[in-house]
């Protein structure tokens, strides 16, 4: 499983136990957080390639701003594909992330208890978080310093140590989603009928989808428009080794919570019904997520444009953004609920393995993007090649490490 399977009481459904009932493993829910792991995978993997990548590699870590946090390895060969591809995948899959993360969070923390969760969470979440950010985040970003013109561990080390900060890389999802864990268990703890109120609430999703998606779409609105005004949505904020994109933090609660409230009222009748209204409306959803897509860069590119009115124009940005959001997540669960009818040998092995395929594929990537830069190929060429091999080296790297039972049992 991914980043966003942690919450799911098992990690390893046996055939038996997959049904659609609350607190069971679901089928489409399962292979949907697959398939975004793929999307992380695919995004990381072409960011080397994208025509906004910085034009040369800095000459140290240290100077500001540090956009090798984000691009570890800068080609000059480009896509402008990719830029679209990018551009869209950061408008919603990181924000559908955390809505599937907390679909089983309701029945497992009823089930076990606050106490007992919260141990779990820390065992699935923050013990993967330090060894990610320990061990593979240096590993990603030490091609960063070999494009420098630096060489040698004890050169990089030198001025890993002196960033004050700890890039962890994609690890950032784990540690945010933790804290969400923890203020959820808390809560339960106070009040432990929250959850039932969440999933009366989310009763109406499963026969009127757009309702809810309305009702998540202004909250949305409410969580990220005024961040975003006041502080870029480009900014990130960091002390030692937790990184957020900082006017992002609320509206990602927003989508964990909106998650919680779909998983409490259940998957066999609810939004995420098979042959529920949400999956019958696929085609208009998935239309939806194009149109609201396209519109959405149209209004950052009059935004970016624009030399007076910046208030009004961010406004419109953080409302498009919002509103392609909602509407790309809404369709990937629409599709992945309408078409996932029977087992798939392939997508289970890529369900069990996704989540140290997110663990560990941000290493292959910036490895492979650097052994690259030698090779006069195309930019759509290398993004291609780059996601196709990290995706496989993660996977057998995943599987193999799960050969080892400790390590099974946290993956």
């Amino acid at each position: 499983m991914n980043a966003t399977a942690v919450t799911a009481d098992r990690p390893n459904p046996a055939p038996s136990s997959i049904d659609a009932r609350a607190g069971s493993y679901n089928l489409a829910v399962g292979y949907l957080r697959a398939f975004v792991t793929l999307l992380v995978v695919a995004h990381h993997a072409v960011l080397a390639y994208c025509p906004f990548v910085p034009p040369v590699a800095p000459a140290s870590l240290l100077p500001q701003p540090r956009w090798w946090q984000a691009f570890p390895v800068i080609d000059l060969h480009r896509w402008m594909g990719f830029g679209l591809f990018v551009g869209f995948n950061d408008m919603f899959f990181m924000s559908l992330m955390f809505f599937l993360s907390g679909v089983f969070v309701w029945t497992s923390l009823r089930r076990k208890g606050p106490g007992p969760f919260t141990r779990d969470r820390v065992v699935r979440l923050g013990l993967p978080f330090v060894l990610a950010a320990a061990v593979v985040a240096p590993l990603a970003y030490y091609p960063t310093y070999l494009q420098t013109g630096g060489h040698g561990i004890a050169g990089f080390w030198q001025q890993w140590k002196s960033l004050g900060t700890w890039p962890a890389g994609p690890a950032w999802f784990l540690w945010l989603l933790l804290v969400f864990d923890v203020i959820v268990a808390a809560l339960h703890a106070l009040t432990p009928n929250f959850g039932d109120a969440l999933g009366r609430f989310a009763s109406t999703a499963a026969q009127r989808p757009f309702r809810f998606f309305s009702l998540l779409v202004v909250a949305s609105v409410v969580a990220y428009v005024p961040l975003s005004l006041m502080i870029d949505p480009l900014y990130w904020s960091a002390f030692g080794p937790f990184f957020f994109q900082t006017s992002r933090i609320i509206h990602y609660f927003v989508y964990f919570v909106a998650g919680i409230a779909v998983g409490a009222y259940g998957l066999d009748g609810g939004l995420l019904a098979p042959g529920g209204e949400l999956a019958r409306r696929w085609g208009r959803w998935t239309g939806g997520a194009v149109a609201a897509f396209l519109f959405a860069i149209s209004v950052f590119g009059f935004a970016m444009s624009a030399e007076t009115l910046h208030l009004l124009w961010s406004t419109y940005g953080g409302l498009a953004f919002v509103f392609s959001c909602a509407t790309s997540s809404f369709a990937c669960m629409a599709v992945f609920v309408h078409f996932t009818r029977r087992r798939n040998a392939i997508w289970d092995s890529l369900t069990r393995n996704a989540y140290g395929i997110y663990l560990v594929h941000y290493a292959f990537v910036s490895w492979l993007q650097y052994v690259l830069l030698r090779f006069d190929l195309s930019g759509v060429v290398k993004g291609l090649a780059v996601f196709i091999a990290a995706v496989l080296l993660s996977w057998a790297t995943t599987a193999a490490l799960r050969r080892i039972p400790s390590v099974a049992r946290v993956i």
